[in-house]
């Protein structure tokens, strides 16, 4: 039997409702159609840009748009609530990318850590050219590189759980972003 929850947990509050996130989803898609064509590859980083990546390819289709779909397991958190530092690599890219078009799709541009070893993968693997999409990008004290091309959210500086995100691998679930502090 499961532990109940702990009274003492925080209750997510609600940024950006699920209706809200499909707004940003379908703005995002038309902002990107016109530059990518069918044989772009779209590049999941897994695991919390599951769920935009799952939203962004459908809108994209949508919009007449058909990308073909690849990941990238990336990890810089572990069940941690800041970055470690570096970027562990637990699986590349399935098929071929050489001499295609990447678009590498991400839930959050915090550190751009892991944005950053995409970009780096995908230009080793011959990709012909990298774009980079984020559904959330918070604000950070330092200049990052590379900024994402694409951006549909500009979050605030909070520990945001939910549509992906999570914290210690719980929450991603909820259709909504939340503040879990």
């Amino acid at each position: 039997m499961a532990d109940a929850p702990s009274s003492t947990a925080a209750t997510p509050t609600v940024l950006l409702s699920e209706a809200e996130v499909a707004r940003v989803v379908a703005d995002l898609a038309a902002r990107i159609a016109p530059v990518i064509d069918d044989e772009t590859v779209a590049a999941v980083l897994l695991t919390g840009g599951l769920w935009f990546a799952a939203d962004l390819t459908r809108a994209l289709s949508r919009v007449g748009r058909n990308v073909r779909f690849d990941a990238l397991w990336l990890a810089s958190y572990g069940d941690e609530k800041t970055s470690r530092g570096k970027i562990d690599v637990y699986a590349p890219f399935q098929r071929p990318i050489a001499g295609r078009r990447v678009l590498i799709l991400d839930d959050v541009f915090d550190t751009g850590l892991s944005l950053a070893e995409a970009v780096r993968i995908a230009r080793e693997a011959g990709a012909s050219e990298v774009l980079t999409c984020v559904f959330a990008k918070k604000p950070w004290p330092l200049p990052r590189a590379p900024e994402p091309d694409f951006v549909g959210w500009e979050a605030p500086n909070r520990f945001l759980v939910g549509y992906g995100l999570d914290n210690a691998g719980t929450l991603r679930g909820l259709p909504d972003i939340c503040a879990l502090d």
